[in-house]
């Protein structure tokens, strides 16, 4: 099992956000493969579930913006699903790109990179689907290769009581009276704030309760450096290989 809070001569973590999508179409087997290639240390998806309640890998719960589909997510089943284009609109030489299901990228990430799981729950509400993550997560034996994160943290208390051996992350965009009191109620392992809410005086109190700060997103040379001297555990970032050289 891999250490969330980072050794003190230790670089800053590299987590790819949907793989590498400043490069390659988010979510797909395509930008995790490169983000991996690019130097990420952790890869990060997005997962909701399909009609035949199967977790499937993409950001919006509506098809629009990134596949060559309409609707919703939940309306199709995941044979449908894998037949959209999930790759032309971020460019045409991805054309052919599939939305994968998580199961597929558990598979390819076993052994390779561990796993961010971002679960998706609203403004569409999925019954049961911590769960059926955790059932995927156990059919990989991938237990010590994931941490899940979620802005509802309802669910992440709820996968916590099922498997108290997960790690997870307390995803927000606010400021928290008490923060690592509500971790602690909470069971969770790191905080994963949005990068204009992080301070040195933040990191240094959740390392004391020895919680991990994982902040996102930061693209540019300039944040990413911010973030760095702030001390953080890890960023998410669009582009791998900025972060892999502003971290150099």
């Amino acid at each position: 099992m891999f250490d969330l809070v980072k050794g003190p001569e230790e670089k800053v973590r590299i987590l790819g956000h949907r793989g590498a999508m400043g490069h390659a179409p988010e979510n797909t087997m395509a930008s995790f493969r490169l983000g991996r290639e690019l130097g990420a240390d952790m890869i990060e998806l997005d997962v909701h579930l399909s009609r035949d309640r199967v977790p499937v890998v993409i950001h919006d719960e509506n098809l629009a913006r990134t596949t060559n589909g309409k609707g919703d997510v939940n309306e199709l089943t995941l044979a449908q699903l894998q037949r959209l284009d999930a790759g032309s609109r971020h460019s045409p030489e991805f054309a052919g790109e599939r939305i994968p299901s998580l199961d597929e990228v558990l598979a390819w990430a076993k052994g390779k990179i561990p796993v961010n799981i971002e679960i998706k729950n609203g403004p569409r509400f999925y019954r049961g689907i911590e769960r059926l993550v955790l059932e995927a997560v156990a059919r990989h034996g991938a237990l010590d290769e994931v941490v899940v994160s979620s802005f509802d943290h309802l669910c992440l208390q709820a996968i916590k009581k099922m498997e108290p051996r997960i790690r997870t992350g307390i995803l927000y965009s606010s400021r928290f009276w008490d923060p690592v009191g509500y971790a602690r109620r909470l069971g969770a392992d790191a905080f994963h704030p949005r990068w204009n809410y992080v301070t040195a005086e933040f990191v240094r109190e959740a390392h004391e309760a020895g919680l991990a700060v994982n902040s996102w997103v930061a693209n540019s040379p300039a944040l990413m450096e911010t973030l760095i001297e702030l001390g953080v555990d890890m960023i998410g970032t669009n582009y791998p290989d900025r972060l892999k050289a502003a971290a150099s």
